[in-house]
């Protein structure tokens, strides 16, 4: 039987270098380790980026292509675009187990050492030399990128507590700390964000892209490294907070670029995949597709706002966070009123706001704006996309004035002076009233959509409601406890007067 027709259970039992012989295993690079289970697992077809959503034509064919060329990749994408994520899931193209000669800090194959540590212990022991099996999860390190790494953080330097212990001179190399990297033989390597290292600690990595070895100080060392190397960057980086310098840019043989969810769909899987979203919320609060592809579409809005750095980009984090709001605004507002369970209202989506201004970079016109404003002007925005799929586009009946309109009705109630408030811990019963109030407004919706629930029925009700004002057939002003809706003519008089008064006040 070939070693790699061995079973993980029975791999395990071998505990000597003379078995490990015996079972006929080699010593085999990890580049070679994960083409040649990346070329097993295609051949089965099985999803090596399970939960990864968007990238089946783009970004996955990309690392497969760079994984089978054996190369070191960058991932280049603005935040919150999963490379992390991809790189971590890379472990899962390596063996299950791998044998590690007991005793040594590298990591060092039986069959192959590198360090002093392990040939010292070989020479010592011979066959007779013990071993452990590593899992795959222990051959993943990570390491953010920050301006305060140093060179001995990643490769390592002289240790003068283990020179005093072992008795030892500065200048035998059993006396150095290995740095991350060193640790990382054998295995998968990511740097973080890498343009925020220093210029001086990029170049110390030169020589381990190109040569596969270490420089330490004065040392004459040789550590003929085997790791694949995965580095990830924000394109900003290259011209904001540092850059990759271009002799190590040139070194990295495979640069893949990220992307957002490219529609609404994906992007959905992708909050509803992410989303802390707690089984006893679920039970409780019922969330419609309307409002689930709202949240989706504040991203979007975000990411082509004028007053939002498109550099910076807008995280699917956004979207998480603020589904996991959308979902919390409803069960406070359940439990408040005593109700057993709920639906997400469009009042809801004030818990929103939290998640959209702590996740967005703005520039100077959004500065001005101030940032809750701003994260307001994008769920307006986000509602006026979506509303022309529900209903008809009021800019075209205002073209067509010989088309029926079906929003006369609710504009000549609220033209007569009538005024609706609706409050975002407002109980079930008065919510479904005081929609109910407004003529025409279920009319519209039974028309245009049949075969609603009633719960589906008062949401769109009210979405309609929100949609008209951004269409400016209404006015909608925000109060501390929800929204309130009135005719746009006399919203715009009152706003006159009260400047007039406020002129007279000041005279």
């Amino acid at each position: 039987m070939s070693y790699n027709n061995i079973s993980s259970s029975d791999k395990l039992k071998i505990t000597t270098l003379k078995a490990l012989k015996k079972s006929g295993y080699s010593p085999e690079p990890v580049k070679e380790e994960l083409r040649r289970n990346l070329i097993f697992k295609m051949r089965k077809d099985e999803n090596i980026f399970e939960g990864i959503w968007g990238y089946e034509d783009t970004v996955i064919p990309d690392i497969q292509r760079a994984i089978l060329s054996r190369h070191n990749i960058n991932l280049l994408g603005l935040r919150g675009q999963a490379k992390t994520r991809i790189a971590r899931m890379m472990t899962l193209l390596l063996d299950e187990y791998i044998p590690v000669l007991s005793g040594t800090e590298l990591n060092d194959d039986p069959l192959n050492p590198i360090s002093r540590e392990a040939k010292d212990i070989l020479k010592e022991k011979g066959d007779e030399a013990e071993i452990h099996w590593m899992h795959r999860d222990e051959r993943y390190t990570e390491k953010l990128a920050t301006p305060d790494v140093s060179v001995a953080d990643l490769i390592g330097d002289v240790d003068p507590i283990k020179a005093a212990t072992l008795k030892l001179p500065y200048s035998d190399e059993r006396v150095i700390h290995y740095g991350l990297i060193p640790r990382s033989h054998r295995g998968i390597f990511v740097i973080n964000e890498l343009p925020d290292l220093q210029a001086r600690i990029q170049v110390a990595l030169f020589n381990i892209l190109q040569e596969g070895d270490i420089q330490i100080r004065g040392f004459k060392l040789r550590l003929p490294l085997d790791i694949q190397f995965v580095f990830t960057a924000n394109p900003e980086d290259y011209t904001n907070r540092g850059s990759i310098i271009t002799p190590l840019k040139d070194r990295i043989d495979a640069q893949i670029i990220t992307h957002y969810p490219g529609s609404i769909a994906i992007g959905r899987k992708i909050t509803e995949q992410e989303s802390a979203i707690k089984s006893e919320q679920s039970e409780m609060v019922e969330m419609n597709d309307l409002v689930k592809d709202l949240v989706e579409q504040i991203a979007v809005e975000a990411r082509n706002s004028e007053y939002i750095d498109e550099k910076s980009g807008v995280s699917a984090r956004l979207t998480i966070s603020a589904y996991e709001s959308l979902v919390s605004a409803a069960e406070r507002r359940a439990l408040i009123n005593k109700e057993k369970n709920t639906f997400v209202r469009m009042t809801d989506f004030v818990g929103v706001i939290p998640a959209i201004t702590g996740k967005v970079e703005l520039v100077y016109e959004g500065e001005q704006e101030g940032p809750g404003i701003v994260a307001q002007t994008l769920v307006g925005k986000a509602i006026r996309t979506k509303f022309v799929q529900f209903f008809p586009n009021p800019e075209e009946l205002r073209k067509n004035r010989e088309a029926k309109n079906p929003y006369k009705p609710i504009s000549k109630w609220f033209n007569d002076g009538n005024q609706l408030d609706i409050f975002n811990d407002e109980p079930i019963k008065n919510y479904y009233n005081k929609l109910k109030s407004v003529p025409g407004l279920q009319e519209l919706v039974k028309e245009k959509h049949k075969n609603l629930s009633e719960k589906e029925q008062y949401l769109l009700m009210e979405f309609a409601l929100h949609g008209l004002a951004e269409y400016s057939l209404l006015s909608k002003h925000r109060l501390a406890t929800g929204h309130s809706f009135k005719d746009l003519l006399s919203s715009m008089l009152n706003l006159e007067d009260s400047m007039d008064n406020d002129e007279d006040y000041s005279n």
